[in-house]
């Protein structure tokens, strides 16, 4: 009988802590607009502040039509919709990172991709912003919610219309994890932004820096599997690049101090890709590539969205 409570009780306490886990690391807060301009009050990112708050407000100013389309799991999903001049223009789908808001994420990328004679959709990741949901689940399956906005685009524009995908940290793990699955031949490139390799391996990532041991992500994932219903092992954006055959390019600042520059490294080796290339940005902060060297990376951006639209076979 006593051997029935301590295991019981060990029980409890698993239970409990990968509950609290599961609401620490992957719900999201319904009032993240408070946050839109706010950056990290760091050397990294103090200097750019002014500047992104501009971005910000011009990218808020810029009309959009509002787009919903549901999720595999049921889920009313929303975006923004930019159109192009011309009907027939190539679409760029933004997916912003953890907790974060598109226009912040993308207050650089919305107005590069107009420029470039793109139609933007700017989504709202499961449960952020106008999204339904209550938990995030690191690209699990936010790279199946892709897909369902591939579906939604192929049918809004002309049937072969040319799809980018396009991420910033979470987001673009999302859209490498998508670049494994049976994309359509729509899907012309994907261009990711200081993406992470797999959730598992930025979770424990995440807990080296908070000072708690590893040993504790099986509680994380089990709060992850239990309460916000997805597997952070299942997927991984290292494996699904593995199968990737499209043009890819990964972007990455290399004094990144919450995702390592040494993911995108080891994700461009991994990937199987003929057409893959890799930026690297001297000194800048996660996501902040686009701040410290914009030319570069405006030209670097542009010139792959030409190359993957022009490429044949």
């Amino acid at each position: 009988m006593v051997w029935f409570w301590a295991i019981l009780g060990i029980l409890a306490i698993l239970l409990t802590g990968s509950y609290f886990c599961a609401q620490a690391a992957f719900r999201v807060p319904k009032n993240l607009e408070k946050y839109l301009y706010k950056l990290p009050n760091t050397p990294q990112y103090s200097p750019y502040a002014k500047q992104v708050r501009e971005m910000i407000d011009k990218a808020l100013a810029i009309p959009y039509e509002d787009v919903w389309t549901t999720s595999q799991d049921g889920l009313r999903l929303h975006g923004k919709f930019y159109p192009a001049a011309d009907p027939k223009a190539p679409v760029q789908i933004l997916c912003h990172g953890y907790q974060s808001i598109a226009e912040k994420d993308f207050c650089g990328g919305l107005p590069m991709g107009l420029a470039d004679g793109c139609a933007v959709l700017m989504i709202d990741q499961r449960a952020h912003g106008k999204s339904e949901g209550k938990y995030l689940t690191f690209g699990v399956k936010e790279r199946l919610d892709c897909l369902c906005w591939i579906d939604f685009i192929r049918k809004k524009c002309v049937p072969d219309v040319k799809i980018l995908l396009y991420g910033m940290s979470m987001g673009a793990a999302t859209v490498l994890m998508a670049s494994g699955e049976d994309l359509p031949e729509n899907v012309v490139g994907i261009a990711a932004d200081c993406g992470y390799s797999s959730p598992r391996a930025i979770i424990r990532k995440v807990l080296k820096d908070r000072h708690m041991s590893v040993a504790l992500y099986p509680v994380v994932r089990l709060g992850a599997i239990l309460f916000a219903h997805f597997d952070p092992d299942s997927v991984g954006a290292d494996t699904a690049l593995e199968r990737c055959r499209i043009p890819v390019l990964l972007v990455h600042g290399d004094d990144d101090r919450f995702v390592p520059c040494d993911m995108s490294r080891e994700m461009y080796r991994r990937c199987g890709s003929k057409d893959k290339e890799l930026l690297i940005i001297p000194t800048a902060g996660h996501g902040a590539s686009y701040l410290v060297d914009y030319d570069r990376y405006r030209k670097t951006v542009s010139a792959f969205l030409q190359k993957a639209l022009h490429r044949e076979g």
